[in-house]
């Protein structure tokens, strides 16, 4: 019993984050933002998400994002940090207590390095990864603390100019223009070799949460077979409000369905105005006109 949890353990905690981090995940990014001038995106800094995370019907953990403020160096940036705690018996059979630090760039999205402090059962590491444009290289550094006497690992894996994160992927998604049957096109690397992901926006539905019944994009990334080599699949419900709240998140996989929804939300101190209360039902008004398709570094 005790295995078959940390392995179902070992698969929430990712999808749980930002599949996350799980998805995130062009060579060339068709939808892509450019270097002009700052346009709105639909979250801001102090913007918090929390979601309670499921297996099957058992409460298994909570995942918090919030955006936070540039670093002293690099104002101009997002910073989202990222936590993610077993609760429940399934702390009691496998202790998860895991932070993720995303650091993007303000104007284009791009990530500049992501730090994760993984704390899983007996698994016990803490991995940094710059990603640096101009020698269109992901620089790896991991450090075992099992065995702190051990050196610290080194990799180094080319990149295009401009990739994603596992928990900058999420934002990226949010910000993008959202219709039905549009495809969207993410690079996403996590110290390995960069992964080609699509997200396909399928339809609209009704999504029930703590925080009320929204109107929801229905947008399901090839995470499976391009970023994870298991079988499964994931949903991702994204608010049809200009938020493009991730309401709910889902991954099916051999061991059952692992869920986080959206539990509460603090919105920015700036990016779109809200068009409703956060718990009220999807609004009645009309979504501000869409920007124009901008284009990130590299792309023609």
């Amino acid at each position: 019993m005790t295995g078959r949890i940390e392995s179902i353990m070992k698969r929430m905690v990712p999808f749980a984050l930002g599949a996350t981090a799980a998805l995130w995940l062009a060579l060339a990014i068709p939808s892509a933002l450019s270097l002009g001038s700052p346009a709105p995106f639909p979250f801001a800094r102090g913007e918090t998400l929390t979601y309670n995370v499921t297996w099957s019907i058992f409460p298994a953990g909570q995942v918090v994002a919030k955006v936070e403020q540039g670093e002293p160096q690099s104002p101009q940036n997002f910073v989202v940090q990222a936590t993610a705690v077993s609760t429940g018996f399934v702390s009691l059979l496998y202790k998860v207590q895991d932070v993720y630090r995303s650091v993007f760039n303000a104007r284009t999205l791009c990530s500049q390095r992501i730090s994760k402090t993984i704390n899983e059962g007996r698994r016990h590491k803490i991995t940094h990864i710059v990603f640096d444009a101009s020698r269109h290289l992901a620089l790896l550094r991991e450090r075992n603390l099992n065995n702190p006497q051990d050196p610290v690992s080194h990799k180094a894996e080319a990149i295009p100019a401009c990739v994603e994160d596992v928990v900058s992927a999420f934002y990226y998604l949010r910000a993008q223009p959202l219709q039905v049957g549009k495809k969207i096109q993410l690079a996403i690397n996590d110290g390995s070799k960069t992964k080609l992901v699509t997200a396909n926006v399928q339809g609209i539905e009704p999504v029930t949460t703590p925080l009320g019944t929204f109107q929801a994009f229905r947008v399901e990334p090839t995470v499976f077979g391009d970023l994870y080599k298991r079988k499964g699949h994931m949903v991702i419900w994204l608010s049809q409000d200009p938020r493009h709240l991730p309401l709910r998140i889902r991954a099916t996989i051999s061991v059952g369905a692992i869920t986080g929804t959206l539990s509460a939300y603090t919105p920015g101190t700036a990016g779109f105005p809200q068009t409703q209360k956060p718990g009220a039902p999807g609004s009645t008004e009309k979504t501000p006109p869409r920007r124009a398709a901008r284009k990130r570094p590299g792309q023609p």
